[in-house]
């Protein structure tokens, strides 16, 4: 390659080059902040590596951003962790804005201070926008003087960059299919609230970079035994798009995941019970939230202090409250047909085991606790099962079983009547005599537990859980605590972790409102404030994704508001009597069965009044400004229980 192709860098100082991927800090080491070199120092000069403009100075002066006439973003990092030196060791010699030429001083630095302090002297020279400039870097090791050229980066030349370009769903969806491997690397495909959740044949063959780097796309995970490409609000868009390319995908069961990957076997059970709630979890979020606000509003509406605008007898009132039970009280049909889907078998065979375990003279003998049959001394009762998830997921499972079981020993033409009529009758007995009244008392048992422990443990759950809760969403383990929700919900009517998360939401949104109103970055603007909208309404990814984590102080900023705010919602014992969180999900406070009773609703508004100012006011003076260093999007996620 000749040299007139890329940009000569030079020496920072006198000292020893070394290859990036030699440097004792990992976030260089890796690649992670761009293509580069290190240099360990001799003396503490530090010259401009190019000739450019100064775009950026650190605070605590331990960094400079150039930017040269190619359009590259040079970063020269002096040491490793002297960030919280707090500017001490060093000098800056220019100013932002300042042009400079290659070899002029920029700044000094006290080695022996920073040695002192037990820290590495090392300067990296980093290209942070190498993913979109460069196509690769030459570094020569060795010793060096300061201003000499050390190192060629080579531009990118006669290829389309698409990475800050908007493109349509189609022309992102063919996007998002060649850069996770491929048509023929696709199993399956589903989506949640904000992501594309894939089961590919390599993982391997995905190319995270391209993807993390596209506009349009958020970050991506590996996570659950899923790739997972975070999108955002449009995902759903995106998803009709990859299906439109991929049709045979549109039904496409997800195929076990329980192939010998060298995983420990605990841990790769785990990734498929958390990818299989997920799988049958997700097509039916949004309707349960949805129908969560109705009932909110309807209870909104009885309140005593608004002169009980709707009468609990009155026929609009119990219409629209039919619209609003119908999914929750019709659960198990839903969730039964999405499992089935998800596991390849027939949805309509499940989703009648589950109209069955909900037919209302069942119902009406569960609730008032009728005997099937005794055994000795052991009676066998009907139940409610209304409202539950768990005892349907397992019942959705065992007839995947039992289908495939007789389609190896049913000829071909009795499959068609005897597969449904054998399938239905052994799975439902087997669902209502055992399996369902064993899951259904654990997962009530779980959900009393947990209320009573949030409730307990007061203003210190509260803290603890408002916290941490949001670095589950990192993950994608939040779903593993959805269908415990729900469970609360539907076994107690109300959820007093669920108030606790609301907090969490609001406050991630506060963070990046933060950063939406304190920047001049018209991307950012854009950004945070679409971002602030979606987590004030309870989905908090593109918050967290798009800019809360790539400036972790930001991250940092939103869980304290949230600890704050989970400590007054334990405080005040609040709890939730529906599913959507934020600050949309307001009328979810209100006590269906006692309008009356607002603590709960008093509870949420200070809570989130905290929060919001708690998450804004260290977002703003702590958490962000516009000279900050921007952070790779998340790397890659190690799936559960894997080190």
């Amino acid at each position: 390659m000749a040299i007139d192709k890329g940009t000569a860098l030079r020496a920072p100082a006198n000292g020893r080059v070394i290859a990036l991927n030699k440097t004792s800090d990992t976030v260089f080491s890796k690649g992670t902040m761009g293509q580069g070199f290190g240099l360990i120092p001799s003396d503490g000069h530090v010259v401009a590596p190019v000739s450019g403009t100064i775009s950026m100075i650190a605070d605590t002066k331990h960094a400079i951003g150039i930017t040269d006439k190619d359009g590259l973003e040079i970063l020269v990092h002096m040491g490793v962790d002297t960030v919280g030196l707090k500017g001490k060791p060093f000098t800056i010699a220019i100013k932002n804005g300042q042009k400079v030429k290659a070899g002029e001083p920029i700044a000094t630095m006290d080695l022996n201070f920073i040695k002192e302090k037990k820290l590495d002297t090392t300067i990296m020279v980093v290209i942070t926008n190498s993913h979109e400039k460069v196509d690769g870097l030459d570094a020569t090791e060795g010793e060096a003087k300061a201003g000499t050229v050390v190192a060629h980066a080579y531009l990118k030349t006669g290829k389309e960059d698409t990475s800050d370009k908007k493109l349509s769903y189609d022309d992102l969806a063919t996007f998002i299919i060649k850069n996770v491997g491929g048509k023929k690397n696709i199993k399956s495909v589903i989506h949640c609230i904000t992501r594309l959740r894939f089961y590919l044949k390599d993982e391997s063959k995905a190319n995270d970079e391209a993807l993390k780097n596209q506009r349009g796309i958020l970050d991506v995970m590996h996570a659950s035994g899923q790739y997972q490409v975070v999108i955002g609000n449009e995902v759903a868009n995106v998803y009709d798009a990859v299906i439109k390319q991929l049709p045979e995908l549109s039904d496409a069961p997800v195929e076990d995941n329980n192939q010998n990957d060298g995983k420990n076997p605990v841990s790769r059970a785990f990734n498929n019970l958390i990818g299989f709630i997920t799988g049958s979890m997700s097509p039916v979020i949004g309707v349960i939230a949805a129908s969560g606000i109705i009932k909110g509003i309807l209870a909104l509406l009885t309140l005593p202090q608004l002169g009980s605008l709707l009468n609990v007898k009155s026929v609009p009132y119990i219409t629209i409250s039919a619209m609003a039970d119908s999914a929750f009280f019709f659960l198990p049909i839903w969730v039964g047909f999405s499992a089935a889907k998800r596991l390849g078998s027939d949805p309509i065979i499940t989703a009648v085991i589950g109209g069955v375990i909900t037919y209302p003279q069942l119902v009406t003998w569960g609730k008032a606790g009728k005997v099937m049959f005794s055994l000795g001394s052991l009676n066998f009762q009907f139940l409610n099962y209304t409202y539950s998830i768990f005892p349907m997921i397992l019942a959705a499972w065992l007839a995947m079983k039992c289908e495939k079981w007789l389609k190896k020993i049913l000829p071909s033409y009795l499959q068609m009547i005897f597969i449904p009529l054998i399938t239905i009758l052994v799975v439902s007995t087997i669902t209502l005599v055992i399996t369902g009244p064993v899951i259904q008392g654990i997962a009530n048992a779980i959900a009393v537990f947990i209320n009573w422990l949030v409730s307990s443990s007061g203003w210190i759950g509260g803290f603890i859980i408002g916290g941490l809760y949001q670095v589950l969403v990192i993950f994608g383990l939040h779903w593993g605590v959805v269908p415990l929700v729900a469970q609360q919900i539907a076994g107690t009517g109300q959820s007093a972790l669920n108030a606790i998360i609301c907090s969490t939401m609001v406050a991630q949104g506060a963070a990046v409102l933060a950063v939406a109103i304190k920047s001049k970055k018209a991307d950012m603007k854009e950004l945070g404030f679409a971002a602030t909208i979606s987590a004030f309404c309870g989905v908090t990814e593109p918050a967290i994704y798009g800019i809360n984590l790539r400036y972790r102080r930001v991250f940092v900023s939103g869980s304290i508001g949230a600890a704050f705010g989970g400590l007054v919602t334990g405080l005040m014992h609040g709890t939730m009597y529906g599913f959507t969180g934020g600050l949309i999900g307001f009328s979810s406070f209100f006590n269906p069965k006692n309008p009356g009773d607002l603590n709960s609703f008093y509870a949420f508004l200070l809570a989130s009044a905290v929060s919001i100012i708690v998450a804004f006011a260290i977002t703003w003076f702590w958490g962000y400004n516009d000279n900050m260093i921007k952070g790779s999007k998340v790397e890659k996620a190690k799936r559960p229980g894997t080190i």
